[in-house]
């Protein structure tokens, strides 16, 4: 598998650590082992995930010679916030669609990423409602672009297509030279499943290196597994196809588990705050209620019920996001105080 043939702005300058969680290990009694892949520590305006994947789709609209972006989220949304910051490095227009998926949830003057998309001043911002048609919304704001006599070019939410997926193929390449470089032998990663490209990147490396770790998806958003597994399935086979490797992903090697959403789609519940707590108090490493920490609430749940075979080692992928969690201060009054009601 050749990377090289696939144009990308170079984003991603080195490899991010892969850290031991010796006192998160220790407070969990259980046994395995448990580390975390910081790509948190990823480049970009309080990085994350997405910059992995925008280093090849902003490469793509670059090369299409796009003048502007389009793309959306939800109205806390780590895509969006990157995708902004890149944009700015590289000189484009940025024009989000936000969705309000849960209702009165977008506040104008609010904290966390909503602040950073004011601060950093987003071409044009339009907040619609969960139920609407994203797609539509999207080619309604690039269409009123091109109107304008401007170039824009449409990056899906969560840069989830292959071309972002591709991404974190580069990322799998990345963990198996770690796991060659330091002797480890990883079982599991574990990471968010959302709007899959993370998650479906991954797999498609994996295959494509003959590396055998099982991934793991915890849903952040689907309350059906079968509905998540059959979108990570589906980009999968589509960005291995991209990759030239013919047969598609088996289907045991796509697994989500949806029993760690808890209400809905950024409500968090105990078992996420209880994660964010441990990770915080044992490793002084901060994720975010929307996404990471209902991960991690999924690691801690399945290592608690005896899912990670005794003695293996499991890999975190921490895909950032803790902006957010300045947002979700009144779930903290413990340190939040009255400030956070």
């Amino acid at each position: 598998m050749n990377l090289h043939k696939y144009p990308k702005r170079g984003y991603v300058s080195s490899p991010t650590p892969i850290e031991k969680l010796s006192r998160l290990t220790k407070a969990l009694e259980d046994n395995i082992e448990i580390y975390v892949k910081r790509d948190d520590l990823l480049p970009g305006t309080l990085g994350g995930n997405k910059t992995r994947k925008l280093d090849y789709s902003l490469a793509k609209a670059l090369s299409q010679g796009a003048d502007a972006v389009v793309t959306s989220g939800a109205v806390q949304s780590n895509h969006c916030r990157l995708t902004l910051a890149w944009a700015i490095r590289e000189g484009l227009e940025c024009h989000l669609v936000l969705e309000e998926r849960v209702p009165d949830s977008y506040l104008p003057h609010g904290s966390g990423n909503n602040f950073i998309f004011n601060l950093l001043g987003a071409h044009g911002l339009k907040v619609i409602a969960g139920t609407s048609n994203v797609e539509a919304e999207i080619e309604k704001t690039a269409e009123g672009l091109r109107l304008k006599g401007r170039k824009p070019f449409i990056i899906p939410g969560g840069a989830a297509d292959p071309i972002g997926a591709l991404g974190y193929v580069s990322c799998a390449q990345e963990i198996a030279s770690q796991m060659t470089s330091t002797g480890l032998d990883f079982d599991y990663v574990v990471c968010a499943s959302g709007s899959g490209g993370t998650q479906s990147g991954l797999l498609a490396g994996f295959k494509a290196t003959n590396t055998p770790l099982q991934v793991v998806g915890i849903n952040v958003r689907r309350a059906k597994k079968e509905d998540q597994e059959n979108i990570i399935h589906s980009l999968t086979d589509r960005t291995l196809e991209l990759l030239g490797i013919n047969s598609g992903i088996e289907e045991d090697k796509v697994i989500c588990f949806e029993n760690f959403l808890g209400p809905g789609y950024s409500i968090p519940d105990q078992g996420t705050l209880e994660a964010i707590r441990l990770l915080a108090k044992n490793e002084a490493i901060l994720v975010d209620p929307v996404y990471t920490g209902k991960a991690l609430a999924g690691l801690v749940g399945l290592a608690r019920s005896g899912y990670f075979s005794k003695g293996s080692k499991v890999l975190f992928l921490h895909t950032g996001g803790f902006p957010a969690l300045f947002s979700y201060l009144s779930y903290f009054p413990e340190v939040a105080g009255s400030e956070g009601a």
